[in-house]
């Protein structure tokens, strides 16, 4: 990921290269390899998803926007739960019933954490925020990104300032299990 622009529409963008990521893994047959590609590939683009927006948009939200500690909480709830489901996937293969679960219970959950970020914390966010304050904030969500850790850690911090002091070394240690083990190695 990393579109452009202000933060909003970087990570709107996101939500929806993450949803036809779900929609190709829910079109092919339940024991094809391809699945479990895809599902790495989803799990990666959440974990940074995730891990930016706890790292930046949330603290944001929590000193600019109108009972901002409440929202944020439950934002950082959601993810949590999703990073479990992440975390239980990564054990799972395509043609597993678990697998497909799984998928169908992220894909509901992202979908309905991302209706909940674009209908109701985006708006009052940009209500609050000048445009260039948002600009620079997408400019963070996107530098972030590339140190974020790529495999979920459900127990890990997931508010500052733990969060963002452990996020980069995470991210180092997730990539080199990654060349390791081949995972996300295209053919």
């Amino acid at each position: 990921m990393g579109h452009g622009g202000d933060v909003i529409q970087e990570l709107t963008a996101d939500h929806r290269e993450v949803d036809a990521l779900f929609a190709r893994i829910e079109a092919l047959p339940p024991a094809d390899p391809g699945r479990r590609e895809l599902a790495d590939r989803i799990t990666v683009e959440l974990v940074r998803h995730s891990v930016t927006e706890e790292q930046h948009l949330y603290p944001t939200v929590r000193r600019y926007v109108d009972d901002g500690d409440d929202l944020a909480d439950e934002e950082i709830a959601e993810h949590g739960e999703v990073e479990r489901m992440l975390r239980e996937l990564e054990d799972c293969r395509p043609g597993d019933g678990r697998f497909d679960e799984l998928v169908t219970g992220l894909r509901s959950s992202v979908r309905a954490h991302a209706d909940d970020e674009e209908n109701r914390l985006f708006p009052l966010l940009a209500e609050v925020c000048s445009a260039a304050a948002l600009e620079d904030l997408g400019e963070r969500v996107r530098s972030a990104r590339e140190h974020a850790p790529v495999h979920p850690h459900p127990s890990a911090p997931d508010t500052p300032p733990a969060n963002g002091s452990l996020a980069p070394g995470t991210g180092m240690v997730d990539r080199l299990r990654d060349l390791l083990t081949g995972r996300g190695r295209q053919e």
